[in-house]
């Protein structure tokens, strides 16, 4: 016998309904304009959707896009699946309740359209372990991020030191900061989700090779005896993770993220445990500001050293909108490159078109290559069931260094959710 996770559908229409001001696409049939529903995640991209909207529209005036910025997106997308109200166009942060959404086959089939040729592969995989409908691609992903260690270059070219390509190297990095009375890292744990950047570019390592899928075939048996546990494949991970938080500045476990964003950008630590976000705090302090990045160099051999990167947006549609050809046009436009370019540069992410020019960012340009060969993999935190307190686990587990407590726990509250939402199916 074997185990599966239940779909998403079920929970889509258990929601209850909500005020909702968004309306679906319309026709105008006195000037023949159809109007299109564009739900927008994002509140920082508003001006930048709103210019690709002004550009667009310019050289299609027979469609008319209504940008609908809202907050709370998660919640809101699936209340109008409830409604059947479905926006015409959509973009959503890629998290593991996307792919919910996806694997449920709410959204287009964009299997056979033309745009999806042009997108990075390795993007793609990144949306395809978070979920499709069967045999379907649901989303395109548009800019990414990238999740790995923040160095000041100023720092390493004065102490003439180069990014490590090992672990080992990393460590001797440290250990020779510590002595030339430099903090290797600005780390902080006042707000639990700063444990996660690190954890999940560590972790990416130990969950290759369908680990996920493998604890879902476990269900219920997931524990040290199964064929795979965190407590089984994850010591090594969380004892690397210490390993680094033990190389940071007096008082982190009290800091707050602004704390640790500051202390950086002001030359108070050489590194930070944190993705390419973070740069945005760290540059309103200060502005020049040499920062680059490099993956956490886990294997012994640099060639399979990854970089962990999330889908900051992914765009969609409605699988059943009345107004395909014209939602697909305005699709079609996001991804040239000219347009995903500049959107890209403004928002400090890497464009998934392939051939697309990367902004000039000494810390996007530090990734690149990853991208370019698609040694690129997830986040796998999105892997883990959100009733699981992962977050809170791991950041105890940076307080009290019990990491076989926290691998336990997580192993427990896997079994937990796989008796609520697993349910067996014959071979």
């Amino acid at each position: 016998m074997r185990y599966r996770f239940l779909r998403a559908a079920a929970a889509v229409v258990g929601l209850a309904g909500l005020a909702i001001a968004t309306g679906g696409c319309a026709a105008n049939p006195s000037n023949g304009v159809t109007t299109l529903d564009f739900f927008q995640f994002k509140g920082e991209a508003l001006e930048d959707f709103d210019r690709i909207i002004a550009d667009f529209e310019a050289e299609n005036p027979d469609i008319r896009v209504v940008q609908n910025q809202v907050a709370d997106s998660e919640t809101l997308i699936r209340t109008l699946l409830v409604k059947d109200r479905t926006p015409d166009v959509i973009t959503l942060n890629a998290n593991g309740n996307f792919g919910k959404l996806a694997e449920a086959g709410v959204f287009y089939d964009f299997s056979d359209e033309p745009v999806l040729e042009t997108i990075n592969p390795g993007v793609q995989d990144i949306l395809a372990q978070l979920g499709n409908a069967p045999g379907e691609v649901n989303s395109l992903g548009y800019v990414n991020n990238a999740n790995g260690i923040i160095y000041n270059r100023a720092i390493f070219d004065e102490q003439g030191l180069e990014a490590p390509e090992t672990w080992d190297e990393l460590i001797a990095l440290c250990d020779l900061l510590v002595e030339r009375g430099i903090t290797p890292f600005s780390t902080s744990l006042a707000e639990n989700w700063t444990a996660m950047p690190s954890w999940n570019g560590i972790g990416a390592y130990y969950s290759q090779d369908g680990f996920f899928d493998e604890m879902r075939t476990e269900g219920e048996n997931v524990g040290p005896d199964a064929s795979v546990s965190f407590e089984k494949d994850f010591p090594n991970a969380m004892a690397r993770q210490a390993q680094l938080f033990s190389y940071s500045q007096d008082g982190y476990r009290g800091a707050s993220y602004d704390d640790s964003t500051s202390l950086f950008a002001q030359g108070g630590a050489a590194m930070m445990l944190q993705g390419i976000w973070a740069l945005s705090p760290v540059k309103a302090v200060n502005p020049d500001i040499d920062a680059a990045i490099f993956p956490y160099p886990v294997p012994e051999d640099p060639a399979d050293r990854m970089l962990v990167s999330g889908v900051d947006v992914t765009v969609t549609m409605a699988r059943n909108t009345p107004h395909k050809e014209e939602a697909l046009r305005f699709i079609d436009y996001l991804f040239q490159p000219e347009v995903i370019e500049r959107f890209a540069a403004s928002q400090t992410m890497v464009p998934s078109v392939q051939g697309a020019t990367l902004s000039d960012d000494p810390a996007l340009q530090s990734v690149a290559p990853y991208f370019d060969d698609s040694r690129i993999t997830g986040f796998i935190d999105h892997q883990v069931p959100t009733a699981i307190p992962l977050v809170g686990v791991v950041q105890q587990f940076l307080y009290d260094d019990d990491a076989d407590g926290a691998l336990r726990t997580l192993d427990n509250e896997w079994r937990k959710v796989a008796a609520r939402t697993i349910t067996p199916t014959e071979d």
